[in-house]
């Protein structure tokens, strides 16, 4: 279970990031400094999230795994977040797109090349 946690974890990081990221596009009233200071109090959340999951996770996984982890997890929860906030989902090119980056952490964890 302890090597679950930190998946668990950056999945949570993911969105919390994602909402930072995108939230306040849906909010054009809000000034800029308004925006970014709402922006850095998510983020907040999300850091508090991340921290743990890379100090458990360091003792099941490699950087480079931990890294590929939380970057398909980010990008998992981008197509949610633009989804569920914007209404937007992924079209044949972006999917093509998601394909070679899972093809890409396929090759992180199966280490093919040694």
């Amino acid at each position: 279970m302890n090597a679950v946690w930190p998946i668990i974890l950056l999945a949570g990081s993911g969105i919390v990031m994602n909402v930072a990221w995108y939230y306040h596009l849906k909010q054009p009233s809000w000034g800029m400094l308004a925006a970014i200071g709402i922006a850095w109090g998510i983020a907040l959340i999300e850091y508090c999230l991340a921290v743990p999951a890379n100090r458990i996770g360091i003792a099941h996984y490699s950087l480079a795994e931990l890294k590929t982890i939380q970057e398909v997890l980010s990008l998992a929860a981008f197509v949610l977040v633009a989804w569920v906030l914007f209404g937007q989902t992924p079209g044949p090119s972006q999917l093509v797109g998601f394909a070679l980056i899972a093809g890409g952490a396929f090759m992180i964890f199966k280490s093919p090349f040694g």
